[in-house]
């Protein structure tokens, strides 16, 4: 990982992700009462004084259980150490010295990474006495914090700032600029964006679709548990995938449940969280079970995406384990899909196996020419040229006695494809001519893949 970073450490529930979002100054990973919350890496950026570094939040280190999460998350332990050049080590002044915590100074001491101990929930006088009990596991460097008020963290923050290397200059800034675009109403806006912005992909799906078997086969590492246990992913999970001359984001969400299913709050969070990475992302990749086949909670998560605007791809997984398969398989098993999610059926459908890396590389390129797709602007000239050519041979419908003129078509300038249609009467445009313009559209010019919207406005 370039540049300095920064890893929080520690056994379960001393708060590392309250610490970790109190550095990043948003609440980016889930925090609740009980341990093992945390499961996978979680990155994020903080800015100390005009001073950046990467953060990484891990979940609660348990260094001899045999539960099936707890010794994944001792493999995340492990790799965020490895990517660190500091290591915070967060432990509670109610708890006391632990064994867990003994164990994870052991663990520490062997590292030659400089450690930082951070005595958490230190938030009065008589905590601060029962503190400097923590002396004893022998840290040179130890600070007495509280995460949720931010007490003692800027001290911390001082002198993990101290231990720059020399000429270090903090992490590259993300250029911004001012642009002017057109809302849906016609109004003109003015957004700040990044200048020059990596696409995002956002893998999206039920539990147990394989959206993060899916992740760890492209990135080629451990990036995030998996297991057969359905919610196993909460945060939402973002990789910088810089490769075969291939740059992009791509952000692993926890499954998205029926909400009449989802009775946790920790499972609540985790869908909100799911939902915002779609509002983040350029393009989802819509991961389906191929043995479960499409389902109605399938339909609903792939009509959200659509609503939101984005560039959309359905893989379908697992597809190693359909038996029987013949040669018009895949055709079929297409046809119905795109039967269930019409009327918006001009998407890519790859079928592919995350877990034996088949067509995984084909389904990137697929969705980073989505991504290409929805950014395209056709010149105006270019789309009455083609556009009035088609209404002209097949007009509007009459309403009421009087005709529906359209004489001007141009695409908005809108971050999602919308083309705005001038005609005589608006209102009496119905949506069937509505989809014969997108067919039209989508006919002329590769939107595959991309929702487009459409306008009627009064000349």
């Amino acid at each position: 990982m370039s540049g300095f970073t920064v890893a929080i450490v520690g056994r379960p529930n001393v708060g590392k992700s309250t610490l970790f979002n109190r550095l990043l100054e948003q609440r980016k990973a889930i925090v609740d009462d009980f341990s093992g919350v945390t499961r996978d890496r979680q990155y994020g950026v903080c800015d100390w004084n005009g001073k950046t570094f990467n953060v990484i939040d891990t979940g609660g280190f348990v260094s001899r259980s045999e539960d099936v999460f707890e010794k994944e998350i001792r493999n995340q332990v492990h790799i965020a150490i490895e990517e660190s050049d500091v290591l915070i080590f967060v432990t509670d002044v109610t708890a006391g010295i632990t064994d867990l915590d003994d164990d994870m100074a052991q663990l520490l001491r062997r590292s030659d990474k400089p450690v930082l101990l951070a005595v958490n929930k230190v938030d009065n006088s008589e905590r601060q006495l029962d503190a400097t009990e923590f002396y004893v596991l022998g840290f040179e460097d130890t600070f007495f914090i509280s995460s949720i008020s931010g007490s003692g963290s800027g001290d911390l923050l001082d002198r993990v700032t101290e231990l720059f290397p020399e000429g270090y200059m903090g992490l590259p800034v993300e250029e911004t600029e001012e642009i002017e675009t057109e809302d849906e109403d016609g109004n003109i806006i003015k957004m700040i964006r990044e200048k020059n912005p990596l696409p995002k992909i956002a893998i999206i799906g039920q539990p147990n679709a394989g959206k993060s078997t899916l992740l760890n086969a492209l990135t080629g590492k451990e990036r995030t548990i998996v297991s057969d246990i359905a919610g196993t992913t909460r945060d939402s999970i973002h990789t910088h995938y810089k490769q075969f001359g291939k740059e992009f984001v791509l952000i692993d969400t926890a499954g998205i449940r029926k909400k009449k299913n989802v009775q946790e709050d920790l499972e609540f969070y985790s869908v909100i969280r799911a939902i915002n990475a779609m509002d983040e992302a350029d393009v989802c990749m819509l991961l389906i079970d191929a043995e479960k086949g499409i389902t109605a909670q399938d339909v609903n998560i792939f009509s959200l995406a659509a609503r939101k605007g984005k560039g959309i791809v359905v893989l379908v997984n697992k597809w190693d384990l359909i038996e029987e398969k013949h040669t018009n398989s895949a055709r079929d098993y297409e046809k119905q899909l795109k039967e269930r999610i019409a009327p918006f059926t001009d998407v890519p459908v790859i079928f592919i196996s995350a877990k034996d890396k088949m067509r995984i590389f084909q389904a990137m390129e697929k969705a980073l020419e989505v991504c290409e797709s929805r950014t395209q602007r056709i010149p105006t000239s270019v789309l009455n040229d083609v556009m009035l050519k088609e209404i002209e041979r097949f007009t509007p419908p009459m309403v009421r006695g009087h005709s529906v003129k359209i004489k001007f078509v141009m695409q908005l300038p809108t971050y999602t494809p919308a083309f705005a249609f001038y005609c005589s009467h608006p209102d009496d445009l119905k949506t069937p001519y509505r989809h014969f313009l997108e067919n039209k559209i989508r006919e002329h010019y590769n939107f595959n893949g991309v929702p487009i919207r459409i306008f009627f406005r009064k000349k």
